[in-house]
């Protein structure tokens, strides 16, 4: 049996789309291109995760739609309506060199002038860039995700470094 952590959240169907079985898709994803990939999902009903097969998916306007196979009509999809989709780590999205998947940064614990600056709770995706929101105790700080400031990230060790000449985060107020 896996782990809740063994699932990655990708989409939610909204409604049924035709007569034939075909779902509405609300994308969570940063990549839409993966959807095109997919071949299994997991869907959250009675109270766990269900594998289902894609038959096939669609691009129709501005969102996705989705047809599991065996499911023909609007009576076999209707109860999966507002239901959660979830992929598993084999079907990830394969990502380019120093880009990381949000639950891989989540956890990382992060260093400034080889001090310990607190662990990344979440990361927000601003327009410019995203922000990682650092806590230490009761302390938050928002930390930008930019390459002027972040030396290297180990997800393998959940490490991330801030550069040391960068003084946004000195503890001297002169």
């Amino acid at each position: 049996m896996r782990n809740l952590e063994d699932y990655y959240l990708i989409a939610e169907i909204v409604s049924v789309f035709s007569e034939d079985g075909y779902v509405k898709l609300r994308s969570y994803s940063d990549f839409p291109d993966r959807f095109f990939l997919l071949e299994k999902i997991y869907i959250d009903i009675y109270n766990g995760k269900r594998l289902f097969f894609v038959e096939d998916i669609e691009w129709v306007e501005d969102f996705f739609i989705l047809k599991l196979k065996n499911f023909d009509s609007v009576d076999h999809v209707d109860f999966l309506v507002g239901s959660k989709i979830y992929v598993d780590a084999g079907s990830l999205y394969p990502l380019e060199n120093e880009t990381h998947y949000v639950h891989d940064l989540v956890g990382c614990k992060v260093f400034f002038n080889d001090k310990f600056f607190g662990k990344i709770e979440d990361v927000m995706h601003l327009s410019s860039n995203d922000v990682y929101l650092v806590k230490e105790g009761e302390e938050e700080r928002l930390i930008p995700a930019i390459s002027e400031l972040v030396e290297s990230i180990n997800i393998n060790d959940k490490v991330v470094y801030l550069k040391q000449d960068f003084d946004e985060f000195s503890d001297d107020e002169n």
